[in-house]
């Protein structure tokens, strides 16, 4: 019995050794993980090599504070839905997956950083102001320079100058890499501002058709906005935190660390746009729940920021009103918004709630409550007057979803939602303008991506469906100034039949075909400068 004994001690024995070699076993692939080398192969092409973004977002603890890690693993395995992050489960094994997440939520060492003076140091002066002809060179002879379009191609990265009479390009440039937000442009139509993802900003001067500055403002950046008057330029930054502000020669005036009220919490800036009728910039917070607006109106009043003893005698603690912002306090941080017509209110949704807000920009709080479903995208949003059967006219906003195959048509009076119009699935664009009764939207984020939407303003029915080229994206609709034609972006590169496709406005039929470089947004001068209540601003 003994031996018995012995032999079976001896083999419980050799079993517990063997536990902890199995386990390094089974172990292993996660361990085995190399997470670098996975980011550069899968990630670094979108979010760029050093994880400060690029395309995509910065891949940084701190750009991720709102993402727990759970949700960072599905998202790596599934997708996020309404963007161009797919899913890489088919590719990469859970373990893989799990590597990934935990590389994306290690600080990178040394932190990035991006100073004032690393900002100065860009600054790049091609043209000095003054140092150009103050008129349009000899090939815009006979061109309405305010029917001009600029045509973004991420093909190449190049922009695209358009005559919006002749419909042919006039000059095409390089730009910077991944082009962002949309270009703005002077009150004069002179100059447009473009904003990279890496936080390159260029001025370039249509009239002479050359770059004449670039700055870089940060290291990830969503979008400039350009002042009324032409004379500053506000960016946001989703990395570092900030938001700079600069004069039209692309001189730095300020940077403002996004601070909540508490200074307690840093926020990434969803977007930043111009407010022209207040003189002022507004902003949404990503991660905090405030709006600020920052007026660039020389002689604003004074912003109280503490104990007040007393208003008019200034007794307190003030700061000037001028470049620096006043504060909104909210519920819930906001993505995305869209400005009333008269720019008082703002019309907010976050990504996260699925609802949104309307914000008194005079009274500084929310003051109505939206019902939006899925992810609507009220940067795209559009407006127009709608007379209802027996009723009396009225401002009426439409915004596309991002998730939802829908329009949501919203009375801007008592913000109530007055029709929910069924599109072919989720889109991104919604464009009309003031001499047509018709909307088009497009159905980007879905299989029916091919197609777009016409949409009668008059009786909020969708009327016709537009189809070009079967199973290639056709989206993002802009009208000429006079809206007698509209301009679609076949979304693909040129070798594989990317053009601008003409439509005519009134019989929806393709007249005219410009090949592009995966052309993703053009740009009429006249209807962004003139805020056209079919485009976005």
């Amino acid at each position: 019995m003994k031996p018995h004994f012995t032999s079976r001690l001896s083999s419980f024995r050799s079993a517990v050794l063997a536990v902890p070699a199995l386990l390094a076993v089974v172990a292993l692939p996660a361990a085995a993980a190399d997470a670098p080398a996975l980011y550069q192969q899968h990630c670094a092409a979108c979010h760029g090599p050093g994880r400060l973004g690029l395309t995509g977002p910065a891949m940084l603890p701190e750009s991720l504070a709102r993402l727990r890690k759970p949700e960072a693993i599905k998202t790596i395995a599934e997708g996020r839905v309404a963007t161009q992050m797919l899913g890489f489960a088919d590719r990469l094994a859970k373990d893989e997956i799990a590597a990934l997440a935990d590389y994306i939520y290690t600080a990178v060492s040394p932190a990035p950083s991006f100073s004032e003076a690393d900002i100065k140091a860009s600054r790049i002066v091609t043209h000095a102001t003054g140092s150009l002809p103050a008129k349009p060179a000899e090939v815009f002879k006979g061109v309405d320079m305010m029917n001009l379009f600029i045509v973004v191609e991420t093909g190449d990265h190049h922009v695209t100058v358009l005559d919006g009479d002749k419909l042919e390009p006039i000059h095409r440039f390089p730009s910077r890499y991944a082009l962002h937000g949309g270009p703005k442009f002077t009150p004069d139509g002179r100059y447009v501002f473009f904003a990279s993802r890496d936080g390159w900003v260029t001025k370039f001067d249509i009239w002479n058709l050359q770059v004449v500055a670039e700055i870089r403002a940060g290291i990830n950046t969503r979008n400039v906005a350009v002042s009324g008057d032409g004379k500053y330029l506000a960016v946001a930054n989703y990395l570092p935190h900030t938001m700079v502000l600069l004069d039209a020669d692309l001189n730095l005036l300020k940077i403002h660390e996004v601070w909540n009220k508490e200074r307690k919490e840093t926020s990434r800036v969803s977007a930043v746009y111009d407010a022209a009728p207040r003189r002022s910039f507004v902003a949404a917070l990503k991660d905090v729940p405030e709006v600020w607006e920052i007026s660039y109106n020389p002689n604003a009043d004074d912003i109280p920021i503490g104990m007040i003893h007393d208003f008019k005698y200034k007794e307190g603690s003030f700061i000037p009103g001028f470049l620096n912002p006043r504060r909104s306090m909210l519920s819930e941080p906001l993505d995305d918004f869209f400005f009333t017509q008269d720019y008082s209110e703002l019309m907010g949704s976050s990504r996260e709630a699925g609802k949104g807000q309307v914000v008194h920009l005079d009274v500084r709080k929310k003051i109505a409550d939206l019902k939006l479903p899925g992810m609507p995208h009220l940067g795209s949003g559009i407006t127009w007057k709608y007379t209802p059967p027996g009723g009396a006219a009225r401002s009426v906003m439409a915004t596309p979803n991002l998730k939802e195959g829908l329009i949501t048509v919203i009375d801007m009076k008592d913000w109530s939602t007055i029709k929910t119009i069924p599109t072919l699935g989720p889109g991104f664009f919604m464009r009309s303008h003031e001499n047509t009764p018709y909307a088009w939207t497009d159905s980007m984020m879905s299989k029916g991506k091919d197609t777009l939407q016409v949409i009668d303003k008059r009786t909020l029915e969708k009327v016709a469906e537009v189809k070009t080229d079967p199973g290639k994206t056709l989206a993002h609709v802009e009208f000429t100034r006079d809206g007698k034609y509209l301009l679609a972006s076949l979304w693909e590169r040129k070798a594989d039949g990317g053009a601008l496709i003409v439509f005519d406005a009134a019989t929806f039929k393709e007249v005219k075909r410009i090949p592009m470089d995966k052309p993703v947004g053009k740009y009429n001068l006249y209807n962004k400068i003139n805020r056209s209540e079919g485009t976005s601003h």
